[in-house]
């Protein structure tokens, strides 16, 4: 049974490189939000409201956590098993759904609008997760994840291979960006948005997280390289903060390895929040976004950091 620490600092927040103590505050520690999902995933912050959305893709539900009381409530269901969540330049929620095999945008009004669901007559395979760029684009990878059995979504053939895409702000046009990343899951740009991290979740004999330079104003990707080798590791979804470190979800295995590990911008390992379950995927949040919010398998979690997330993600 997994108990808050009563100690400052939390043993659960390790330092696994020095420079790390810079973004570890000794006066904070890892607290349980919320637990009773069944697969946590996507977590995204509405500062305006002061809230949490994050998807529970087989409960097929987003759910609510509110800052201000600790209150949690069904955002929305069906969800359609949404999984990852991003919000737009406009504030507007940003999901990618995998049942919908689509990727979707929720308006002022409440009413939701397919931004992307098929490219010349073929649909997608089931969206996982999506970021903005900084001119607006909305990226997004598309395993075959959802539709591989009916636990988070409806089993069906692939028709596009699995590839991370762009959707361009001013035309809504969809462009895929690469089909080379082996699995295509998790993914995030550099705070200048020069580079883009993308999750290869089915590369062996390890999971890798690739990088591209992004070029070109922005619509084309080159020179993809193996930024991180996770080694015993299962990165997921991640976030970058303003200086460019990657906080990525982590876990599965080893229980040692279960929470979120902590890269500098060069790629080297120099924290780790130790979790009870593995973590999917995270966002920052909070008046300052300083606030990492963790989704991790049944369980919301949170941590403040001394630093701030990186705005798009």
């Amino acid at each position: 049974m997994w108990e808050e620490s009563q100690r400052y600092p939390d043993p659960a927040v390790e330092v696994l490189d020095p420079s790390f103590n810079a973004y570890r505050l000794p006066l904070a520690s890892v607290e349980r939000l919320y637990t009773g999902c069944r697969w946590s995933e996507g977590p995204v912050w509405f500062g305006d409201g002061r809230y949490v959305l994050w998807s529970d893709i087989p409960n097929d539900r987003i759910l609510k956590w509110e800052e201000e009381t600790g209150a949690v409530s069904v955002f929305r269901k069906t969800s359609w098993n949404a999984n990852g969540n991003t919000r737009d330049r406009q504030g507007r929620l940003v999901t990618c759904e995998h049942r919908g095999r689509r990727v979707s945008r929720t308006e002022y009004d409440g009413s939701i609008t397919t931004i992307m669901d098929g490219f010349e007559g073929k649909r997608l395979n089931s969206p996982n997760d999506v970021v903005v760029a900084p001119d607006g684009a909305i990226w997004f990878t598309d395993p075959v994840f959802g539709i591989s059995g009916y636990y988070e979504g409806e089993k069906a053939d692939p028709e596009l291979p699995p590839a991370v895409w762009r959707v361009d702000p001013a035309t809504g046009q969809a462009r895929m960006m690469t089909d080379q990343v082996e699995g295509p899951n998790g993914l995030a740009f550099s705070p200048d948005g020069k580079l883009l991290y993308v999750i290869a979740s089915r590369a062996a004999p390890n999971r890798l997280i690739r990088a591209f330079d992004v070029v070109d104003e922005g619509t084309r990707l080159a020179n993809n390289r193996v930024f991180i080798n996770a080694g015993a590791g299962t990165p997921d979804g991640f976030r970058v903060d303003v200086e460019g470190n990657l906080w990525c979800g982590w876990g599965m295995g080893d229980p040692a390895l279960d929470g979120v590990r902590v890269f500098n911008k060069s790629g080297a390992p120099i924290g780790h929040i130790r979790l009870p379950e593995r973590c999917a995927n995270l966002c920052f949040a909070g008046r300052h976004r300083n606030r990492l919010i963790m989704a991790a398998s049944h369980g919301l979690y949170s941590l403040y950091v001394n630093t701030q997330g990186a705005i798009g993600g």
